[in-house]
C-alpha cells in the first residue's frame, strides 16, 4: 500500500531544497518521523522461527501525533479512558468554523489562535447552555481541533461532544431536550463576539478584514450518535485522526500524487492528483506546533471537575469504576512485555511459531 513516507522518500530532497529553509521546527520533525517510522533507523525486535530459524524484524514507530502509521492501539486506549467518564444520556455534535478572513492570521499565529478558538467555542456554548431556558446547567465539552477539509486544504475548526444534560448550582442534573441543545444562531453570535474580544486582547496587532465581524459564523450541531459505545468509536474517529490516511493514498505518477476523497453529504468517491510538492505542503501545513494540545476538556469534563463528575454517575445510577483515575504505581522493574507478533505462525515455513530473540538497536540512515 502507498504511504505518505514513499512520497516523503521521493519528492522529500526536492522539497526541502525548495522551502527547508523555511520549513517549522515542527514541520521538520514530522517529516523526519514519518520517514523513520517503521524502519531500521528507529530499531526494534528480532524474532525467529522456532522450527526453520528464520528471523522476522519489527521496527519501532515513531509515535508522532500526525504520523498515518501510528496510534491505533492509542485510539483503542484514549476510548477505554473516557469510557470511565461517560454519563447515561444523549449527546450532541457541534462544530465551530472560522471564517476565511480569519484563517491567514491563525496561520502565523497558530499557538495563541488554536487556544483562542478552542476556548472561546467552549465557553461560548457553556454561557449559552447555562441559560436556564435551555440547559440551565455546566454542561461537559470534549473539544477536538481539525485543520483540514478532505482536501487538506487549511480550515480550522473545532468538533465538539456535549453530553444532553448539565449540573445546576445547586448539584441537581439539568437534562437538555433529546433533540436541541441550544439555539444555534444565537451561539453563532456568542462564539463571533467572545472569539473578537479574546483575539483583541491576546492578538492585538493583528489586523483583521472588518467583514469577518459582520458576517455569519458557521456553527452546526445535532445529536451525535445514541448509546455509550458507539459514543466512544464516534469520539476516537476524531481524537487521533490524521490529515490524510494511507488508505486514501492511490499513486504516484509523474511527480502528482492522486488520493481520493468525499464531498461532505455524499457517498461517491472523487479523485484528486496533486503535484508532490504541493501535496507535502498541504499535508504538513496541518502539523501542530510542538506544545498545542487538539484535544481539551472543558465544564463538567475539566480535570477540575472529576469529583462533581463521579457525584453526577452515581446519581444518574452509572455502573462507573471507584476511581477516574487510579494508576497502579509500577514496579521498578517490569518483566518484559510479550511482542504482538511472538506465537504467530512463521512466515516462511508455515509451520513454526514466532519467538522473541531480542532488540534490534537503530541504525543510522541517510538524509531524504
Amino acid at each position: 500500500m502507498l504511504e505518505v513516507a514513499d512520497i516523503f522518500r521521493q519528492y522529500g530532497s526536492e522539497y526541502l531544497t525548495r522551502f527547508g529553509q523555511a520549513m517549522l521546527p515542527s514541520h521538520r520533525r514530522a517529516f523526519d518521523d514519518i520517514l523513520a517510522c517503521r524502519t531500521p533507523a528507529l530499531g526494534g525486535h528480532v524474532l525467529v522461527c522456532d522450527q526453520c530459524g528464520r528471523p522476522q524484524y519489527a521496527y519501532h514507530s515513531c509515535r508522532n501525533r500526525h504520523c498515518p502509521k501510528c496510534h491505533g492501539e492509542d485510539t483503542d486506549a484514549w476510548i477505554e479512558a473516557r469510557r470511565k467518564e461517560l454519563l447515561p444520556v444523549p449527546y450532541f455534535h457541534l462544530v465551530f468554523t472560522l471564517p476565511e478572513e480569519l484563517r491567514e492570521s491563525i496561520r502565523r499565529h497558530q499557538r495563541i489562535g488554536y487556544g483562542l478558538l478552542m476556548k472561546t467555542a467552549a465557553r461560548a456554548l457553556m454561557k449559552l447552555a447555562a441559560d436556564p431556558h435551555y440547559v440551565g446547567g455546566t454542561v461537559g465539552v470534549l473539544a477536538v481541533l481539525h485543520t483540514w477539509t478532505r482536501t487538506l486544504v487549511y480550515h480550522p475548526h473545532v468538533h465538539c461532544l456535549v453530553p444532553g444534560g448539565g449540573v445546576s448550582r445547586d448539584g441537581r442534573w439539568m437534562p437538555a431536550r433529546r433533540r436541541y441543545l441550544v439555539p444555534v444562531k444565537a451561539l453563532s453570535r456568542l462564539f463571533r463576539g467572545m472569539f473578537r474580544d479574546a483575539m483583541a486582547k491576546e492578538l492585538p496587532d493583528v489586523r483583521v478584514p472588518d467583514a469577518a465581524w459582520k458576517k455569519a459564523w458557521v456553527v452546526y450541531a445535532k445529536p451525535a450518535v445514541q448509546g455509550a459505545e458507539k459514543t466512544l468509536v464516534y469520539l476516537g474517529r476524531y481524537v487521533h485522526r490524521v490529515a490524510i490516511t494511507n488508505s486514501r493514498l492511490l499513486a504516484i505518477d509523474n511527480g502528482r500524487v492522486a488520493f481520493r476523497y468525499q464531498r461532505s453529504g455524499e457517498a461517491a468517491w472523487k479523485t484528486l492528483a496533486l503535484e508532490a510538492n504541493e501535496f507535502i505542503r498541504r499535508f504538513l501545513q496541518h502539523v501542530l506546533p510542538e506544545g498545542v494540545h487538539k484535544v481539551r476538556y472543558y465544564g463538567l469534563w475539566s480535570p477540575a471537575c472529576r469529583g462533581l463528575l463521579r457525584r453526577v454517575q452515581l446519581a444518574l445510577a452509572w455502573d462507573a469504576p471507584a476511581a477516574l483515575h487510579d494508576p497502579s504505581p509500577r514496579a521498578s522493574e517490569e518483566p518484559r512485555s510479550p511482542h504482538p507478533m511472538e506465537g504467530r505462525p512463521c512466515p516462511c515455513c508455515g509451520h513454526g511459531n514466532l519467538v522473541w530473540a531480542g532488540p534490534l538497536a537503530p541504525q543510522a540512515r541517510a538524509p531524504p
